[in-house]
């Protein structure tokens, strides 16, 4: 006979915390991957008791990759520990209208090759709303999707993305509390948040079918995640604003049983994280000291050496005087942190080995050139490891001029063969016949990661590092030829281990960005530090240093090391980066943020230097900053 094993309910784990001052309750986690783990114990904690007891589970599910990291764990759970998910009954939130079901772009292509191919759900209880059919049945649709969910009985739990417009589904910014199931226009934001995928806004849907907020609201319970920096801004809006139209996540303040499970970085400006001494008692650490204090100083404009007892009274900081008191060493505790990580030689005296970890070719120099071309310059035995080809972010017409380039040059040369004629007629059919983001063939991913390599080697040359000291590692991880990336396995962690182990580096630097809109930079990071909990066991421990890719920069507490940039530095820097010509004026992949990346490094540096001039620190021309890592990512 067969026992069904039916689990106790999730235990939250002991690194989660329950945020306070927030109007839907709103669990933390420290990363991606403890929040995947939570939602996907959910998951199988109600499909199990459901199936201990006979009945169907009826599941409310998004796509996109705020929730893969929680489809992967249900598959593993499937495959490695019986889940069985048969008694299963799906809704998907919405799909793109007009949309073909085998179209790349298609949630139901993206939802059977990422959750549906790899569990045992019947066919028969997936339902995905259609974006095939003729406009005029679909209103008729619509109706009937309602129908389904109501005669299975209503969906028992819903999981939700959140979008940065504040939308659920696709209900956006304008959305009724009373709206069904139905066709939207996608709000401009949206389209643009989408462009990447579709390879240029151009080629994003104008409208979309969706879930009505009513309809998401008339789940038993739900569950929305969010995970980034960049989500962190909708996040308060939605748990700590006022009920609107305008965010139409802020409706599940509404909703009985309605829970936010984010990362720390989506959290990063609820007041129970951002300023906690504002909503109770709180444990003063010397790093919350150091944050409460130049908060202060930047509420106020004032130098640190200028705050007194009335500032601190008034700003709810009369607790930190008590017992971390009195004012004049807190003070001076705080600028001392802040002085001392002002880093000229960021390696040392001595000459040492440093590794600077690249996750596409440019962060290199986009992110850190100045601290790059500083360790240089000061003797140190630099090395470059770009950890991905980068090849998707060039556009078909950059590949086109070097084919044509290649392709006279041998001509001119009497080097042009049928073999090669017929290669460079080859790519070009594979560019012209290519729909908008689908994946090069291997022969143009070829192509464009040449581009990638010979712009990242004149701009490390120009940073002062040669060519036989850069290394491009090409993780297997990145090698799909889209944007959604494969998940990083023992084959990309022992690349890296390999140079680790060959190079033996006394320093590295890592990009610990989490604001990145794609994930590559995340993943990169996670490859790299499993990598050296491989080596610590051998003895290898090197320094490790965090840097923020193009997207965002530390706050002024979270810094510990802050490396002076002259205005010449800043100069080499900038001439380092235009070496990227595929990447300048209107690169594939910009972020919300559309300005060039060499002006964003300018601009994020000065910003830097202002705010420690602010605080009454030194003042510099520029900054980068950088944090040490403690073993969490």
């Amino acid at each position: 006979m067969t026992t069904v094993r039916t689990p106790p309910r999730p235990k939250v784990a002991s690194s989660s915390q329950y945020l306070r001052h927030t109007k839907i309750p709103t669990l933390m986690f420290h990363n991606a991957s403890e929040v995947d783990k939570h939602v996907a114990l959910v998951v199988e904690s109600l499909i199990r008791e459901n199936n201990s007891a006979g009945v169907p589970t009826v599941l409310g599910l998004p796509t996109g990759s705020t929730p893969i990291g929680v489809y992967r764990e249900l598959i593993r759970l499937h495959r490695e520990e019986g889940l069985d998910l048969s008694q299963v009954i799906t809704f998907n939130l919405d799909e793109y209208f007009p949309m073909s079901p085998t179209s790349i772009h298609s949630y139901n292509r993206w939802m059977r090759a990422n959750f549906f191919d790899h569990v045992n759900i019947p066919e028969e209880n997936i339902n995905i709303p259609k974006g095939d059919i003729p406009a005029e049945e679909v209103d008729a649709f619509c109706e009937e999707y309602e129908h389904a969910i109501e005669r299975a009985g209503g969906i028992q739990l819903q999981l939700l993305g959140i979008g940065r417009t504040g939308h659920i589904g696709f209900n956006e910014p304008g959305s009724a509390r009373t709206s069904p199931t139905r066709l939207v226009t996608l709000d401009p934001q949206t389209r643009s948040d989408a462009a990447s995928s579709f390879f240029g806004e151009e080629n994003v849907p104008l409208q979309a079918i969706t879930m009505g907020v009513e309809t998401i609201l008339s789940a038993r319970k739900i569950i929305i995640i969010a995970l980034g920096e960049h989500k962190a801004p909708t996040v308060r809006r939605a748990v700590e604003g006022e009920v609107t139209e305008e965010v139409t996540a802020s409706f599940l303040q509404k909703h009985p049983h309605a829970v936010f499970v984010v990362d720390e970085a989506a959290a990063g400006q609820l007041t129970a994280v951002k300023t906690p001494w504002l909503v109770g008692r709180v444990n003063w650490t010397p790093q919350l000291e150091k944050r409460a204090v130049i908060w202060l100083s930047q509420q106020l404009s004032k130098p640190l050496s200028k705050l007194c007892r009335v500032d601190f009274m008034e700003h709810h900081l009369h607790e930190l005087i008590r017992e971390k008191g009195p004012i004049g060493a807190v003070r001076q505790r705080v600028f001392d942190c802040l002085l001392n990580g002002i880093s000229t030689k960021p390696a040392g005296e001595a000459c040492q080995t440093v590794i600077v970890f690249s996750p596409h070719p440019d962060d290199d120099v986009i992110s850190m050139g100045g601290t790059l071309i500083t360790l240089a310059e000061q003797g140190h035995d630099v090395h470059i490891a770009y950890q991905t080809s980068g090849n998707i972010a060039v556009h078909d017409h950059d590949a086109l001029r070097h084919i044509s380039f290649v392709g006279k040059l041998q001509a001119i040369f009497g080097l042009e063969t049928d073999q090669t004629r017929n290669l460079d007629q080859r790519m070009r059919e594979a560019i012209a016949g290519k729909q908008p983001g689908e994946p090069d063939s291997i022969d143009v991913q070829k192509v464009k990661g040449l581009i990638r390599q010979t712009e990242a080697t004149t701009a490390a040359a120009k940073a002062g590092v040669p060519v036989e000291k850069l290394h491009f590692l090409n993780l297997p991880f990145y090698q799909t030829g889209k944007v959604e990336k494969a998940p990083i396995t023992a084959a990309d962690v022992e690349i890296i281990v390999n140079l680790l182990r060959q190079l033996q580096p006394a320093q590295i630097y890592v990009a610990g960005d989490l604001s990145d809109p794609h994930g590559t930079h995340r993943m990169c990071a996670r490859a790299v530090i499993q990598a050296l909990d491989v080596v610590a066991a051998e003895g290898l421990r090197p320094e490790t240093w965090l840097y923020r890719g193009a997207w965002q920069e530390y706050e002024p507490h979270e810094i510990e090391r802050a490396v002076p940039l002259s205005p010449e530095l800043v100069e080499r820097k900038k001439q380092a980066i235009f070496r990227h010509e595929s990447q300048k004026d209107a690169p594939l992949f910009p972020g919300s943020d559309s300005r060039e990346f060499w002006v964003r490094a300018e601009e994020r540096t000065k910003r830097t230097a202002a705010v420690y001039n602010q605080m009454g620190l030194p003042e510099f021309y520029a900054l980068e900053a950088f944090v040490r890592y403690s073993g969490q990512l």
